[in-house]
């Protein structure tokens, strides 16, 4: 289980505060569970012939009510306890030094995570989806987002769970100590695939960081222009669409032109395109993703497909609609779409 597995100094202090409090109330658990066998053991047994005991006064009734008033002290002294670590805690989590920090926005929708990163530096923005990467030991404030219902972000291994609210934008900070792949996820119900709505969150290196952002916020290649680019050029000649040589392009430039006729387009973006939809995740890198509809499957072709052709009998409740293409050009757009690294 991650939450037990902290990768960050503040999910380290929630899993303190979790073993602590666990420590307590099992210790409480087990006197309760003593005291209970004790009774039953010490317990008079009785028959159908037995005399009823009557006992007269308060004596008998002492050394009871000492007893449940030391449980009570006793109860009340780790409650407070209890209390005390969790106000600690919270104060230790809301002072992570977040000088330098690196800026994310996540904006939770029904069943998937937008994640846009804030320019840094000389690299500028971009955007992803259903993936969020880190550099080690630099602090990371996320502004949090909800699109439509309330959603939960919850990432275990570095921090505790923040509500995505309609209408009330707010932030979480963490930072990754250690390198890894940690699963993130939806922790509030948010409907029909609510199970089905994770995000990977992968803590780098800092130059593994940079070198993998610097490639995320390139444009993807149009296979139009490489065409182009590509061809024979001849004085006084109309440039060749493309290369008859190069079959490979030729099918990617048609995957793409796919892409726009059968109007992807018009939910999807594709920088470097004229793909500019903004209701489903941004495909500038999808190929470079481990999985496909917010953890539901694994990045490959042939889920890939049955995404394209039908993702409501993968996922349902999904906005995705049924598209069934002729096997042509369905082979097409899967090729164009494998080449969005």
């Amino acid at each position: 289980m991650q939450a037990l597995e902290p990768a960050g100094v503040q999910a380290t202090r929630i899993a303190d505060l979790w073993h602590l409090t666990l420590l307590v109330c099992g210790g409480v658990f087990a006197c309760v569970l003593a005291v209970l066998i004790i009774a039953l053991l010490r317990a008079p047994r009785a028959s159908a012939d037995t005399r009823p005991l009557v006992v007269h006064g308060d004596a008998s009734e002492k050394r009871p009510t000492r007893a449940v008033l030391w449980a009570t002290a006793v109860s009340t002294v780790l409650l407070i306890g209890l209390v005390v670590a969790d106000v600690v805690t919270e104060r230790a989590l809301s002072r992570l030094p977040v000088a330098n920090a690196l800026h994310v926005e996540m904006i939770g929708h029904q069943w998937w995570w937008e994640t846009r990163y804030a320019a840094d530096g000389d690299r500028p923005a971009f955007t992803g989806a259903n993936e969020l990467r880190v550099p080690v030991g630099r602090p990371v404030i996320v502004s949090l987002r909800s699109a439509d219902v309330i959603h939960t972000f919850w990432v275990p291994s570095l921090h505790g769970k923040k509500d995505m609210i309609p209408g009330r934008p707010t932030t979480i900070e963490f930072r990754a100590d250690a390198p890894g792949e940690f699963r993130g996820l939806c922790a509030e119900f948010c409907g029909e695939q609510h199970a089905m709505m994770a995000f990977s969150v992968k803590a780098d290196a800092p130059d593994a960081f940079a070198a993998w952002a610097d490639r995320q916020a390139l444009p993807a290649p149009d296979p139009r222009k490489a065409a182009a680019a590509a061809a024979p050029s001849l004085p006084g000649a109309a440039p060749a669409a493309v290369p008859a040589s190069d079959p490979r392009l030729a099918d990617t430039a048609r995957g793409l032109a796919v892409f726009f006729d059968k109007g992807c387009a018009q939910c999807h973006t594709i920088r470097g395109t004229h793909a500019n939809g903004t209701l489903g995740p941004d495909l500038t890198h999808l190929a470079s993703r481990p999985t496909l509809a917010a953890g539901t499957l694994a990045n490959n072709r042939g889920n890939l497909a049955g995404w394209i052709v039908d993702a409501n009998s993968l996922k349902p409740g999904v906005m995705m609609p049924i598209n069934r293409l002729p096997p042509d050009d369905l082979q097409a757009l899967l090729g164009y779409l494998e080449t969005l690294q």
